[in-house]
């Protein structure tokens, strides 16, 4: 079995108590995963102030917005990116290592969330471009971080925490979203406050002010921030003791590093083998596409695959288009009754007040329970939650769309958002770091989060048609007549079933070593 075959000084670091440097791992790690959401998610806050600034067409009785192919653009092009380097990064970390491709990637989100601030042209269209061109490598960034984060925490953990702290790196992602909805009130409220408008009803041309074109560039590139400031701290952290010792094949140096930063003394290694085993050579020979993977681990990439595809149709549908969804319910008034900067305010405000209420406390009760309660179990009952509510606001939708029922809608449409993230949003990340093998684990994983983003990717550009109204007077201008958000709703749902099914495809990895999950050290089949 693995345990008789693996190496020592793993079997050392699988028994390590947690210590000092577990948390800062989880701080470098997840400062990444704090800029990822950020940047993904403050794009959704500004759209309508995109729209306004550069869509504007005199006369209309309703503030301009982004046509159609171009709102798609913007909202969607970040998360052609990601999927990409997804695939590129996850690939690059088994073939380099997971240190030497970490820093690329934060450099990528740097540069990239500033440039996307500073989008230029002469025209709208031009604007338009630069700023999805940059957000496009913005998304490539991005992508490499899923991998590599969720690989480097989990092979430096020990087995009975692992869970909490690989899902800990993801819950910054809550904090991320918070944050850009904090971001976006601070910078709006103090530029209304400067430069006072009226609404679009009253000045059509007024209500949007020249210096609100600083205000979404300001908040796109705040995201550099936190990235920048995490920077060398990721040159510092040395390569993950599993890849020096499984795939580089480096006992001796494996033994060092994690001496260094677990505070380990390389004697006790020794004392607990005299001689470091090395795993056997054949158990490290099969590759991704071999019928030796396909047996051991081709229906857990399935498993994970399909279960973060569906996961992320709903989440970010639900995340990218909550502004459409509070203003289909009277939540946040009719565009026209404010001006720009007042819209964006009471957008940011009503999203932060959704993540900090369901967002931000499903990431940490996972982080809670995770390890008692096991990976399966929290997956299953985020979906058969997420679903459940889902149907319970599209059913009787046109009750929630009624004024004294507003609050009641936010409460149930903030529980969905709480078991996303007690539920599949933080499994799906956390299971493909721990099921796979070494030389494979940051490949699949990013192979299975690849997969969730072109589940974004259908949320962000099929949602966007089919949230429309179905009465053509009623859709957004340029758009054709959709589904309407009660039958968008119930589609969501009915994604959230087969989340619900798929998840049985999935394997418990709760204390059990990473080794084991993967069946490193068995024999080869014939």
């Amino acid at each position: 079995m693995a345990g008789r075959d693996q190496l020592e000084v793993l079997n050392v670091l699988d028994q390590a108590k947690t210590q000092l440097y577990h948390f800062t791992a989880v701080v470098i790690a997840g400062m990444g995963f704090f800029t990822d959401s950020y940047d993904l998610f403050c794009i959704s806050l500004v759209t309508k102030l995109l729209g306004r600034i550069y869509y504007h067409v005199e006369g209309s009785s309703k503030p301009g917005s982004l046509p159609p192919n171009v709102a798609a653009a913007v909202n969607g092009v970040a998360f052609c990116g990601t999927l990409i380097g997804q695939l590129f990064f996850g690939w690059l970390g088994d073939k380099l290592g997971r240190k030497r491709v970490f820093g690329i990637t934060l450099m990528l989100m740097v540069m990239c969330s500033i440039a996307s601030g500073l989008s230029f042209g002469s025209s709208p269209n031009s604007v338009m471009a630069t700023l999805c061109f940059f957000r496009f490598w913005l998304g490539f960034g991005i992508g490499g971080d899923y991998p590599l984060s969720a690989t480097i925490m989990a092979e430096y953990s020990n087995k009975k925490t692992r869970g909490a702290f690989i899902a800990a790196v993801f819950a910054m992602q809550g904090f991320g979203i918070l944050c850009g909805g904090m971001v976006a009130i601070v910078v709006s409220a103090i530029f209304r406050t400067l430069f006072h408008a009226p609404a679009y009803s009253v000045d059509p041309t007024g209500s949007t002010v020249p210096q609100a074109d600083y205000v979404w560039r300001i908040i796109l590139m705040f995201g550099a921030v936190p990235a920048a400031l995490t920077y060398y701290w990721r040159m510092k952290m040395p390569e993950t003791p599993r890849y020096t010792a499984l795939v580089a094949k480096n006992e001796k140096k494996a033994c060092q590093d994690m001496s260094k930063v677990l505070n380990i003394e390389i004697q006790q290694v020794k004392e607990a083998k005299d001689e470091v085993v090395a795993v056997k050579n054949r158990s490290n020979s099969f590759g991704l596409f071999t019928r030796e993977f396909a047996r051991r681990h081709g229906l857990h990439l399935l498993g994970t695959t399909t279960t973060w595809f569906l996961l992320d149709i709903a989440y970010y549908s639900q995340n990218l288009f909550q502004k459409d969804i509070f203003s289909a319910v009277g939540w946040i008034p009719p565009a026209k009754t404010m001006s720009a900067l007042d819209e964006l305010y009471k957008i940011a405000r009503a999203q932060t007040l959704i993540a900090l209420c369901g967002t931000v406390p499903g990431y940490w009760v996972t982080v809670l329970l995770i390890d008692y309660i096991g990976r399966f179990a929290i997956q299953m009952i985020g979906f058969f939650f997420m679903s459940i509510f889902m149907f319970a606001l599209a059913i009787p939708y046109h009750h929630w769309t009624q004024k004294a029922n507003h609050i009641g809608f936010v409460a149930m449409y903030a529980l969905t958002f709480f078991f996303a993230n007690f539920g599949p949003n933080s499994t799906t990340f956390i299971v493909p770091a721990e099921i796979f093998p070494a030389r494979l684990r940051s490949t699949c994983h990013g192979i299975s989060a690849a997969s969730g983003k072109a589940g974004a990717i259908v949320g962000a550009f099929g949602f966007l048609y089919a949230s429309q109204s179905q009465d053509k007077s009623k859709t957004d201008a340029g758009y054709p007549p959709g589904i309407g958000m009660r039958n968008s709703l119930l589609v969501l749902g009915v994604i959230s079933v087969l989340g619900l099914f798929f998840t049985c495809l999935v394997p418990e990895s709760k204390g059990k070593s990473l080794e084991e999950m993967s069946r490193e050290g068995e024999e080869e089949e014939c």
